[in-house]
């Protein structure tokens, strides 16, 4: 049998050997199915996981991974046989294990039976089991994974009750009078986790009982000193309690207290609640009420309940380590529902109960309304609610709990002091902060998985019969994707498939509010129409919580505090962001830092559409200047050390650039026009958003032509780039002419000079007859003379291929200065065109294995930089390379991939180098039968980049270790 170890770094073994697991890719596959827990994962989800914020693989990649952890688990299985571990199911994959398989289901298991003895009072049965769950650690949980987004909440949910069961084990050894060693441990684990209660609320315990009272008190004042300055908030019933017994010295905290006395480790929760002095005359100590009803009040599901099987696993197994489980959630993501089937699969003895609040108003009829749901005549109060079901044990589901949030926090803490068989779970747009409790949001739908899939449902369920086609298909995913993956809205458009066809209700979500109306008649009324559902959480907003709500909608994607606080306006920003998110309006991004925060395109759309038109075109200027101080930040910084990480910063920037873009466009603003498309100029050149740039430049340019000419130069360089890579060399040539006089009528020296680089490139691709040497000596003087020495590398990477074209045998030594200089001022993009000018000198002698040994220096300045352009252009060189080194087959490979994924960013290498790349894709074709070339085209053609560049690295590889072999070249 298998047993798996994700107690610490991941490792499996069989039969007591280990098994190789593979590299981090096909470990982190593994991980992904070992934290689903048996449940199916389709294969866009492991692939989302595994290749988060990177390029996806091909099927090919993952299906592979599967295979090869398939012969390392079952390594006798025979050929063909079907998997009995790690199957293929409908869409995706599963491991099919037993708990006692896996190292953190038999830790949570002997923590619960530690909890289960020490809760009944066998304090030595309980230390052992809980010693033997720490055993199981051997480091982190999932020691690889801790920055994967995919890892994180198990490794949290792991780590918290691996706190839990430290606390536990320590209370036995209390019990057990095993005080002194107690308290050496409970002073590691303060230090390790100062702001958990329970560990300061049982060290002050054991110092007490080891006659250090003193000690103990001054522990519990840290701790409040603690709590009030890194929270700011006072220390929880629990340990005030504790401090007023220890200054009374209680007999219950004495090391063997009496029968009934307070268990060692578990002081007071509270201070006793003495009865009512009049007790109401329906309810006295000689009559108490008649006990709740057992079997419950949820109501039966009208309709099929969809997907959520991860979430209905994480609520259950929340439900069972917490007595307080709150699901929050944005208006509609389905809590209610997914709390009904969260509580229909429990088995409490006095069943589940349901109370629906969103009708309540009064916080004072709160323990009245719970009463009511659970058939108790005659009780209004907490405590009388508390005597009653003190003994019972059931879940109680109160539902909708963020208007009357104070007052449940209340009534909430109240009954689990005083009623330890109930168990709470709660539905709220933000959390109770109760003590104890856990929250769990819940996410939207995939929407290619149960999102789609519930809009089939609903759409089937009012056009009987209907199936969608393929393209129906796609656009349901897209649709779904449009809405957020909300439930709510998801069912609301499917609903409106009975007047309207799918492409009908997609075109309509310009005006979401609108169309997604009609809610099922039995519903809640706040859930008749999607806008209904949002103002419900809009009216719970505090008025600077609601002001900054609606000016955070001028974001199109993802921001951070900073860029809230400047673009809302609002001084400070971080209360009314924090109640936000809290409150489900706002999400935070996973494993980001600094934190970022998005809202959902529905909740956007909402906070613009009632947001005052003179306030929103506020916003939206504060939100232009922000973008725009971005890039012209990161555009004087992209030639240099920090050139990677800006280009991944705008890259994360790139939906507010269009956004900004867009809103000055229809602003009139012709000069901001101008000023960003010159900042953004270069990052679109190295990312392959060359139609995009083109048309931001050139509707700016037309929308300014009496600008500053110094504004038109700097935009006009940026045009002439950009036409290049586009494959229009005279257009470039001619944009180069006139942005260096503009330059030079402005006195912009960087400028001109820059331009008399472009001038001399562009004019010899397209053909101008031009003193090439004298111009490029030229160049480098002017570039020379403004100190930039990015400037000097760029020109002297120019003057190296005028040189190689001009037969100049210095060329090499002017590329290996350029190379020097561009190296030295940390200017990756010019040191490798100046390796690519390299290369074609090294093809020009027929040397291929010199060739690709340049091409590995190219090769890792565009993965670092994530450099389309100059990654496709390096395969295009390469694959001339490879035909002289007799490789004929990758060459074509490389080519078809240098066609597939060009067509997607709109490059051709061939059409932006006329001299050179025409004859590379001749001697490619030449190399091979015509059939053979379509034939490793087409599997070029099909291949992702990072396959595409594994594929290089390896050919490169091979070359470099033939050439190490006596008798190679």
């Amino acid at each position: 049998m298998v047993r798996f170890q994700v107690l610490g770094p991941l490792k499996a073994d069989l039969g007591g050997r280990p098994v190789r697991l593979g590299g981090l890719r096909q470990r982190a596959v593994l991980a992904v199915l070992l934290i689903a827990r048996g449940r199916i994962v389709s294969a866009e989800q492991i692939v989302s996981a595994v290749w988060e914020g990177s390029p996806p693989p091909s099927p090919t990649t993952l299906h592979a991974y599967v295979s090869e952890l398939r012969r390392a688990l079952e390594p006798d299985r025979p050929a063909r046989a079907p998997a009995r571990l790690l199957v293929r199911e409908g869409p995706g994959y599963a491991l099919r294990i037993t708990p006692d398989q896996l190292d953190a289901e038999r830790f949570t298991d002997l923590a619960a039976r530690g909890r289960r003895a020490l809760e009944a009072g066998a304090a030595a049965q309980a230390e052992e089991l809980l010693g033997r769950a720490l055993d199981l650690w051997q480091g982190p949980a999932y020691a690889e994974f801790t920055d994967a987004g995919f890892a994180i909440p198990e490794i949290a949910r792991l780590e918290d009750l691996r706190a839990g069961v430290q606390d536990d084990r320590v209370a036995a050894m209390i019990e057990l009078g095993r005080h002194a060693t107690a308290v050496g441990l409970l002073e590691a684990q303060v230090a390790e986790h100062p702001l958990r209660e329970r560990g300061w609320e049982l060290l002050a315990l054991a110092l007490y009982r080891s006659g250090r009272q003193a000690d103990a008190l001054a522990a519990l004042r840290t701790v409040r000193r603690r709590l009030a300055d890194e929270l700011g908030i006072e220390p929880g019933p629990a340990l005030r309690a504790l401090e007023t017994a220890m200054l009374t010295q209680d007999p219950g905290l004495d090391p063997a207290p009496r029968h009934g006395a307070v268990p060692p480790g578990r002081p007071p929760a509270a201070e006793p609640v003495p009865p009512p002095a009049e007790p109401p005359a329906q309810w006295t100590p000689a009559l108490r009420p008649e006990p709740a009803r057992t079997g419950g009040n949820l109501p039966f599901a009208l309709s099929a309940f969809v997907g959520r099987t991860e979430e209905l696993a994480m609520t259950g197994r929340l439900l069972a380590e917490h007595r307080l489980v709150t699901l929050t959630g944005t208006g509609g993501v389905g809590k209610t529902r997914l709390a009904l089937e969260a509580a229909r699969r429990r088995s409490d003895p006095d069943g589940p109960w349901l109370v629906e609040l969103a009708g309540l108003q009064e916080e004072t009829l709160l323990a009245a309304a719970v009463a009511a749901a659970l058939g108790i005549p005659g009780v209004s109060t907490p405590d009388q609610l508390a005597a009653v079901l003190a003994g019972r044990e059931l879940v109680l589901l109160l539902d909708n709990c963020e208007h009357l949030l104070r007052g449940a926090a209340e009534l909430v803490g109240a009954l689990l002091a005083r009623c330890g068989g109930l168990r709470v779970l709660a539905t709220s747009r933000e959390p109770l902060g109760v003590a104890g409790e856990a929250v769990y949001e819940v996410p939207p739908l995939e929407p290619a998985g149960d999102a789609a899939e519930l809009f089939r449902r609903r759409a089937a369920a009012v056009l009987p019969g209907w199936s969608p086609d393929e393209a129906e298909q796609a656009r349901i995913v897209r649709l779904c994707a449009e809405l957020d993956g909300i439930p709510l809205a998801i069912e609301l458009a499917a609903a409106q498939c009975r007047v309207l066809s799918i492409d009908q209700v997609a075109d309509a979500l310009a005006d979401r509010f609108a169309v997604l109306v009609g809610g099922a008649a039995g519903g809640p009324s706040r859930h008749r129409t999607l806008e209904e559902a949002v103002a419900w959480s809009h009216q719970l907003l505090e008025p600077a919580e609601r002001r900054l709500f609606h000016r955070l909608g001028v974001f199109a994607g993802g921001f951070d505090l900073e860029a809230a606080g400047a673009v809302a306006g609002v001084t400070p920003v971080l209360p009314p962001l924090s109640a936000l998110v809290r409150k489900s309006l706002l999400t935070v991004e996973p494993g980001s830092a600094p934190r970022r925060y998005r809202m959902l395109e529905t909740l956007r759309q909402y906070a613009l559409r009632k947001l005052d038109p003179a306030e929103l075109e506020a916003a939206r200027e504060r939100h232009r200047a922000w973008v725009l101080a971005r890039a012209e930040a990161a555009d004087r910084r992209l030639r240099g050390p920090q050139g990677a990480d800006l280009l991944a910063q705008l890259s994360g920037d790139l939906a507010e650039i269009r956004a900004t873009f867009a809103s000055a466009a229809a602003a009139g603003d012709g000069e901001y026009m101008l000023r960003l498309g010159a900042a953004m100029y270069w990052f679109c050149y190295r990312k392959g958003h060359i139609a995009e740039g083109l048309s931001w430049l050139s509707e700016a340019l037309a929308a300014v032509p009496d600008a500053d000419p110094g504004l038109r130069a700097r935009a006009r360089v940026g045009l002439g780039g950009l036409l290049y890579l586009n494959g229009q060399v005279r257009d470039a040539y001619e944009a180069a002419l006139t942005a260096g006089q503009e330059a030079r009528a402005a006195g912009d020296r960087i400028t001109e000079a820059l331009t008399d680089i472009y001038r001399v490139y562009m004019g010899a691709l397209a053909g101008v007859p031009l003193d090439v040497a004298e111009l490029s000596r030229t160049a480098v003087e002017r570039a020379r003379a403004t100190t930039e020495e990015w400037l000097v590398a760029e020109a002297l990477m120019v003057q190296g291929m005028m040189a190689r074209l001009a037969g100049d045998p210095s060329a090499p030594q002017v590329l290996e200065e350029a190379i020097a200089v561009a190296q030295a001022c940390g200017h990756g993009w010019s040191v490798g065109s100046a390796l690519w000018a390299a290369m074609k000198a090294a093809l020009d002698r027929g040397d291929g294995p010199r060739t690709l040994e340049l091409a590995k220096g190219l090769l890792v300045i565009s993965e670092r930089d994530v450099d389309v352009t100059s990654w496709l252009v390096l395969l295009h060189t390469a694959a001339h390379a490879l035909v002289l080194t007799g490789r004929p087959e990758s060459a074509a490979v490389l080519v078809g991939a240098v066609e597939g994924i060009g067509r997607q960013v709109g490059f051709s290498p061939e059409k932006m180098d006329p001299l050179d790349g025409p004859r590379t894709s001749a001697a490619v074709r030449r190399a091979l039968p015509a059939h053979e070339y379509r034939r490793h085209l087409a599997r070029g053609r099909r291949m992702s980049r990072r396959e595409v560049s594994a594929l290089l690295a390896d050919l490169i590889a091979e070359t470099t270790a033939a050439a190490g072999r006596p008798g190679a070249r």
